[in-house]
């Protein structure tokens, strides 16, 4: 009923009692009464459809005097970003890209959209949130999901067998939001990626060694990255009596263990997906195992059942070797091997892996126990930031030679930064901080302490420009030193480069520290270095 009076109260605003839309509703009591008759039963998506269908009758209608009205809001799973909220998301993309490129990798671009063909069929059951745009011309297409897929195109279609690439950018799903948990219809992806033919393990580990980095010096807090294999997966499995036509729609309900209990889990896997419950329960003995590192691959290998699986083996032999690599990067305090970890999608061959915050950080708001619908960010846009999964890649090795002609594979692996749930935690701290957040990088105000000195200004700022310096002038002709000085502090401006009739005989500038506000004069011709040695220390 609550659904209904907020849809009652965002269709009656602007309407007057006497419009007639079309014969369907005369008044507004017209209008209740039709909803509730409408609307009674309906999911909130179905709700949210038919206000849709209702504001464009509305539009088309327009109100008395032939003006239209505008729904001022941001489409559903979407959002705008202050200053404030975009110094703190490019402080992260340098965080992450400084460290891309210290591990040596260049960047690409590819097209917002592709070719329909070039997704489907990628992304298992997830293939359903691709969304799908309207013929514009005799090509099919739809926006990118992620930016995996658009990669291995890139490499089919330009032959390239080995790079070391990064790519930030933005991907679409239609998803169901939560926009206080980082999950959106529309967000940024921050991909690395390894492709070429190498040793086994190692471009796996320094993949895994690049997000222990970013996660670290983000101090986001506590967390860990589960490891598992496909192979190890697709062995168990079988060796479980699982059909291999099921393989993938299994490993998906696998995947939900991080947000639901096994039981939950085991039920969906007999109910709706049809298979004997003592198969289930030999596949919940191994997904309920104790994580744990290179001592578990080795029991795992000892396993008289697994041992019948070649592929479960090679799993387990490269899950030692990367441990052992991983030993040498020193990052084996966070990453576990964890045989419930299953990642959905269809593309992933070998190693995959999954960054969870085990403890975000930040002091969290009071707040019911979540349901599992809520933990898995499917409930509403309410409440506390609350942040499982912030990084997840694996091995690909098939992907590319999907879309090369001849079938030439070429082996890849990589990561994916969640990168709004990461700003979702850095929006949180900030709030509950103390510290202001700049949304500037100006490092002096070029000011005047008299009036008739406008020419004066825009002359100093002009050779401070010059210089490389990063300065403001006020836009008024005769300003207030006192409003000058308070848009320092309200701004975070750290330097004052004031001018007076004397400064200007004598061939100074005045420099006030905004901070202590402590001035000393300075020659023209120091001004610069001065400016850069005080902001360096800073």
């Amino acid at each position: 009923m609550a659904a209904l009076g907020l849809t009652y109260a965002r269709l009656c605003a602007g309407l007057k009692p006497a419009r007639v839309c079309y014969g369907l509703v005369g008044c507004r009591t017209g209008l209740l009464m039709h909803l509730t008759r409408s609307l009674s039963g309906m999911t909130i998506e179905q709700i949210d459809e038919e206000v849709a269908k209702l504001l464009q009758l509305k539009a088309q209608i327009g109100d008395d005097g032939g003006k239209h009205v505008f729904v001022l809001k941001t489409a559903k799973g979407t959002r705008d970003y202050n200053p404030k909220q975009m110094a703190i998301r490019e402080k992260v993309f340098n965080t992450i890209i400084n460290c891309f490129k210290r591990h040596g990798a260049e960047t690409i671009d590819t097209p917002v959209f592709e070719l329909k063909e070039t997704l489907t069929g990628k992304y298992g059951e997830d293939s359903k949130l691709i969304y799908d745009l309207k013929d514009q011309g005799g090509e099919l297409l739809s926006l990118r999901y992620d930016l995996t897929v658009p990669f291995a195109r890139y490499l089919a279609m330009n032959k390239i067998t080995n790079i070391k690439r990064y790519h930030i950018a933005k991907v679409y799903r239609r998803d169901n939001p939560a926009m206080t948990r980082g999950r959106y219809r529309e967000f940024y992806q921050c991909d690395f990626d390894i492709a070429g033919q190498y040793d086994p393990m190692i471009p796996d580990a320094e993949c895994l060694r690049i997000v222990h980095e970013i996660l670290s010096e983000l101090e986001l807090g506590d967390f860990r990255i589960k490891v598992n294999d496909r192979r190890i997966l697709d062995g168990m499995f079988a060796v479980c009596g699982v059909p291999d036509d099921k393989f993938r729609t299994i490993c998906s309900s696998v995947d939900k263990l991080d947000k639901m209990p096994w039981e939950e889990v085991k039920n969906e896997i007999v109910k709706e997906k049809g298979l004997p419950e003592e198969v289930a329960d030999q596949i919940g003995e191994y997904v309920n195992m104790q994580a744990g590192g290179m001592a578990l691959a080795e029991q795992l290998l000892q396993d008289p059942k697994l041992a019948k699986s070649k592929a479960a083996c090679a799993g387990l032999t490269d899950i030692k070797l990367l441990f052992s690599f991983l030993e040498l990067f020193k990052v084996t305090d966070k990453v576990v091997f964890d045989l419930s970890l299953a990642r959905g999608l269809d593309y992933y061959t070998g190693v995959i892996y999954e960054a969870i915050l085990t403890q975000a950080g930040v002091a969290p708001a009071p707040a019911p126990t979540p349901s599992p619908q809520e933990a898995n960010g499917a409930a509403g846009d309410d409440g506390p930031v609350s942040v499982g999964s912030v990084a997840g890649g694996g091995r690909y090795d098939g992907l590319v030679g999907m879309f090369d002609p001849k079938g030439r594979k070429v082996p890849c692996v990589g990561v994916s930064i969640g990168i709004e749930r990461i700003f979702s935690i850095m929006e949180q701290k900030a709030e509950l901080s103390a510290e202001k957040v700049r949304t500037t990088e100006t490092q002096v105000m070029v000011a005047s302490a008299q009036k008739n000195l406008l020419e004066e200004r825009l002359k100093l700022t002009s050779e401070l420009w010059d210089a490389g310096v990063k300065a403001e002038v006020m836009y008024k002709r005769n300003p207030k030193l006192l409003s000058q000085l308070q848009h320092c502090e309200d701004t975070g401006i750290p330097l004052v480069a004031i001018l007076g009739e004397q400064e200007l005989k004598d061939g100074v500038v005045k420099l006030r520290t905004v901070a202590t506000r402590e001035e000393m004069d300075v020659s023209r011709a120091d001004l610069v270095e001065e400016i850069r040695k005080r902001t360096s220390q800073s």
